[in-house]
């Protein structure tokens, strides 16, 4: 009976996924299920699952088939007009919420994006300690004792002692009979990795254009943290200045202020060369942006940050460019021309929610 408990469970679990796989880019555009996440969970409402469930009829009131009829006669035998009636007091259908992992969630974003496995970088990695049960022991605290190595013991010193009779057969064990589970600290590696995010908040950027960027970063740390088990995430807004802020003020945060987005880029050097070796870390940088910058003298200064600082640095530096209606939108093209060629350099033109699904496959599909 449980086997088959757990494979209807399991079955269960797979309409689910599947479920989710086919609806993926509307889930990744709408933002829907950010509001439901939880540490580890995600709650996804789906109203697509209909699960079986009898409904018995009237007998007697005819029906396909059945008794007496002439063509177009309802089955129901009411001839009502649709939506006539009264009120009704039963409670109708509702959408259901079922709950995936962040790593399901990842494996269905690997699935359907055909998104590779990153081959970490970094040197450095943390470490993590994990008790493991792996043998028996004679001493040992009560909580963890093992009744039936201990009855085993006991019986194996009854037959051996004669002390076992088969016509009443009575095991009782004594203190030198008792068996503990005995465990073993292992340590487990895990690659050392980090994001550095980077959003211009001046003026020309607003509310619609900070959903996208909050969007795609959700779905970028869901992969990454998919990858890494070691993972750190800093947060930089700019606009003619550059300020490190934390993950709400990141996303809240607007200035009327002009975009110098070389200040951006000087600050991510100043906090890689600081905290994050790339000879110990695996390291990636997102620049969020409408493409509007101050001058062509700052874009030129941005390529040299990126070719000579940074781009040798870092595993990947994702580039995303929403829409604006007050932004020039050039600073992608430029980057497009000056700094062809650099394999982990990835740009990516958002000029809508329904373009997040292309552009993190843009970012992560080169398994950087």
């Amino acid at each position: 009976m449980l086997m088959h408990i757990d494979n209807d469970y399991n079955r269960f679990r797979q309409i689910i996924k599947g479920k989710v796989k086919e609806n993926l880019r509307k889930y990744i555009s709408n933002g829907e299920m950010i509001g439901r996440k939880g540490r580890d969970l995600i709650s996804i409402p789906l109203p697509q699952i209909d699960l079986p469930r009898f409904r018995f009829g009237d007998n007697g009131r005819g029906g396909a088939g059945q008794g007496e009829g002439e063509p177009g006669t309802p089955l129901s035998g009411d001839d009502g007009e649709a939506g006539a009636g009264n009120a009704g007091n039963e409670p109708g259908y509702h959408l259901r919420e079922v709950e995936l992992t962040l790593e399901e969630l990842a494996e269905i974003l690997a699935e359907e994006l055909e998104l590779p496995n990153i081959e970490p970088k970094g040197k450095k990695e943390i470490v993590s300690e994990k008790d493991r049960y792996t043998g028996i022991s004679k001493v040992g605290p009560e909580s963890l004792r093992h009744f039936k190595r201990t009855f085993r013991e006991a019986l194996k010193r009854q037959i051996i002692t004669g002390q076992f009779n088969m016509e009443k057969p009575q095991i009782v064990p004594i203190r030198e009979d008792f068996r503990y589970r005995s465990w073993k600290t292992t340590t487990q590696p895990q690659s050392n990795a980090v994001i550095i995010y980077m959003m211009d908040v001046s003026g020309s950027m607003w509310d619609e254009q900070k959903q996208i960027v909050r969007l795609e970063t959700f779905w970028i740390d869901t992969w990454l943290h998919y990858q890494y088990k070691g993972l750190v995430t800093r947060y930089i807004i700019h606009d003619a200045q550059a300020h490190e802020v934390d993950r709400d003020t990141f996303f809240s945060v607007r200035e009327n202020g002009g975009t110098v987005i070389s200040t951006a880029y000087e600050l991510c050097k100043q906090i890689i060369d600081q905290d994050y070796p790339p000879d110990e870390w695996n390291i990636y940088a997102f620049h969020f942006s409408d493409g509007d910058n101050w001058s062509r003298e700052d874009n030129r200064l941005c390529a040299d940050l990126l070719k000579n600082e940074i781009l040798p640095r870092v595993n990947l530096f994702g580039y995303g460019q929403v829409e604006s209606t007050y932004g020039s939108g050039e600073f992608i093209d430029f980057l497009d021309e000056n700094l062809d060629g650099h394999d982990n350099l990835i740009l990516s033109y958002i000029p809508d929610k329904e373009a997040i699904y292309d552009s993190i496959k843009d970012f992560l599909g080169k398994g950087k």
